[in-house]
């Protein structure tokens, strides 16, 4: 057995479920009949996506469609809810069949939770979203913590109560706390890393951080001084469909430098690599309870 850690860091997206996979299979055929609905072209529409998107820093945002200028024209007042309710609903059926985490995962979380070392996640994904999918895959309580930037504002006038249909406390984490990063925080930040290592009361040493991205996770952890280990199961996907994400992805002209940046630094070298599978951290490490 490899040596003892009483916590585990880790990404959440594309390292315990395949969010590419997810947005695609949702957002996809959601575009396609809102096209169909419509009569406008997807190269009409997308370019319009995209400033969306970077309006409020998410390819998720939950009231696209009524903020498409093209849609808001072709809608004359009417609710976006009702004459694209079959575009919404197709997102969400695919939502619901494709949200799945990767073989493995709730198996080796269950083991490492039973020994008693805490599980702390860390993603760059909004709250309700991440909120939801870790209520959907059944992680409420299986992590410890969440961190994750606070939700983008709702249109003028909406109120979180306006949208919900049961109680307010069916919607919100029951066991895992939510916690938040500084607003305009980007992986890799090694600040944010290690503030909430010192904030949980915990010693590097005793730590590993897991992440399929090579310079924004496990970078980010060597960084930090923390043993990283590379999810290559998850890294990134080479189909060409991916393009539609490229396409009305959330980052700014500027993200996107900075990423290049990035990806420019030398070559990194995990602590160790999970090829294939999540379980295969369970050989790396001898996971123990943490006493605070």
């Amino acid at each position: 057995m490899g040596s003892k850690k009483l916590a585990l860091i880790t990404d959440l997206d594309n390292t315990l479920f395949d969010w590419v996979e997810l947005w695609l299979s949702c957002f996809s055929p959601m575009l396609e009949e809102i096209v169909a609905i419509s009569g406008f072209s997807k190269e009409q529409l997308i370019p319009e996506i995209a400033i969306v998107h970077q309006k409020h820093g998410t390819s998720e945002y939950s009231f696209l469609i009524e903020e498409l200028p093209s849609i808001r024209h072709f809608l004359d007042g009417r609710p976006a809810t009702e004459v694209f309710a079959r575009a919404i609903e197709i997102y969400r059926e695919q939502r619901h069949k494709n949200l799945k985490l990767y073989p493995t995962v709730a198996e080796s979380l269950l083991k490492i939770k039973g020994c008693g070392a805490q599980i702390i996640g860390y993603t760059e994904s909004m709250a309700f979203y991440s909120n939801y999918r870790l209520r959907r895959l059944g992680l409420d309580g299986v992590l410890d913590h969440v961190f994750c930037p606070r939700d983008h504002l709702l249109p003028e006038g909406l109120q979180k109560e306006d949208l919900r249909k049961y109680p307010a406390e069916r919607y919100e984490l029951r066991h895992t706390k939510q916690d938040f990063t500084p607003k305009g925080s980007k992986k890799p930040d090694v600040v944010v890393l290690d503030t909430i290592i010192n904030d949980l009361g915990l010693n590097k040493a005793d730590c590993v951080y897991v992440g399929d991205n090579l310079m924004k996770d496990v970078a980010m952890a060597l960084d930090c001084s923390v043993e990283g280990v590379w999810a290559k199961f998850g890294q990134a996907h080479k189909r060409p469909e991916y393009k539609l994400l490229q396409e009305v992805t959330h980052w700014t002209p500027e993200e996107v430098e900075r990423e290049q940046k990035i990806k420019e630094r030398e070559h990194v070298n995990p602590t160790h690599t999970l090829e294939n599978t999540f379980s295969e951290i369970l050989n790396l490490f001898d996971f123990d309870h943490f006493h605070q």
